[in-house]
């Protein structure tokens, strides 16, 4: 047990999307995750909306984990498991909503439990532990959540009126919110949103805005605020590869200008290593050719 002074970093964000049918939940946690990463392989999708997320295949190579029934809490959590083992920097759940509402979600299993109050007793845990899994993972998370729709009659200031489709209450459990770092919630059909809760205050009293690559480059930079230079000076001493190496410029890219130096020395102890390692390969292959030769001389000569 030890005291130490608190200071911000390798934080990892919880960040939660709602809003109704056809505001672009999807669309927006994808735009968001890749202002996080830069990388489009390192986002992965566990999608629960009918392969809705690949129907965005063309803004670059990201991964999808197709979910189908039943959409227990456990299945859930061996998907999130299945995409931290692949190493996976953000993991959008697309959505939760099917956790709690869907087809062998906590709704039904409560439902075939008898319905009563106290079998909530056998299914809080199971949802507690789907809940735990997204707070402890070491991957960022973005969750979708459908909201209820409803709609009203609005007048516009041409005097003509229009049917406008609004998002209401979030369909999952109650007070999920409190556990997300950021919650936008989606207003309308053009994307808009505004922003309930904001543990980062880098939203909080701004006007509604469009969720975008550059609102993920904002959160990152938030991330990476606070990360010791010597803390990420051993990372690129530890690294290999020159896969690595590129992973870790857009990782900490509030310190680009500070570690490109060392990135570019590092990568050039990396290419001279591998020269070596090339150079011995060719030198015994030769050796062994020569071998070869010599000994088909000697059966000759025999």
């Amino acid at each position: 047990m030890q005291l130490q002074q608190t200071q911000r970093h390798n934080v990892k964000l919880r960040l939660g999307i709602s809003g109704a049918s056809g505001f672009g939940k999807t669309y927006s946690a994808l735009q968001l995750a890749y202002g996080m990463t830069q990388d489009w392989s390192k986002i992965a999708v566990i999608d629960t909306e009918n392969s809705s997320a690949s129907l965005y295949s063309d803004l670059g190579n990201f991964n999808v984990l197709n979910l189908f029934p039943s959409y227990s809490p456990e299945r859930y959590i061996e998907a999130i498991g299945i995409c931290e083992k692949s190493n996976m920097e953000v993991i959008i759940i697309d959505s939760i909503t099917h956790e709690w509402q869907g087809e062998g979600g906590c709704l039904q299993i409560h439902e075939q439990l008898g319905g009563r109050f106290q079998d909530w007793a056998r299914v809080k845990p199971r949802h507690q532990k789907f809940i735990d899994k997204i707070l402890q993972s070491k991957s960022h998370i973005i969750t979708t959540t459908r909201r209820k729709t409803d709609y009203s009659l609005d007048i516009s200031s041409n005097g003509k009126s229009k049917v406008v489709k609004h998002g209401t209450k979030e369909i999952t459990s109650e007070g999920f919110e409190y556990e997300l770092s950021v919650n936008f919630e989606l207003i309308n059909e053009n994307h808009l949103c505004k922003v309930s809760k904001d543990r980062t205050n880098l939203f909080s009293g701004k006007p509604e805005f469009v969720i975008n690559s550059a609102i993920g480059k904002k959160l990152i930079a938030w991330c990476n605020q606070g990360v010791s230079l010597d803390t990420v000076m051993n990372e690129i001493k530890s690294t290999t590869t020159l896969e690595g190496l590129r992973h870790l410029y857009q990782k900490y890219g509030s310190l680009k200008q500070q570690i490109k130096p060392l990135i570019i020395d590092r990568k050039s102890e990396i290419d001279n290593a591998f020269q070596i390692i090339d150079n011995k390969q060719i030198i015994q292959t030769k050796t062994i050719q020569n071998n070869g030769i010599d000994s088909s001389n000697t059966a000759s000569g025999q």
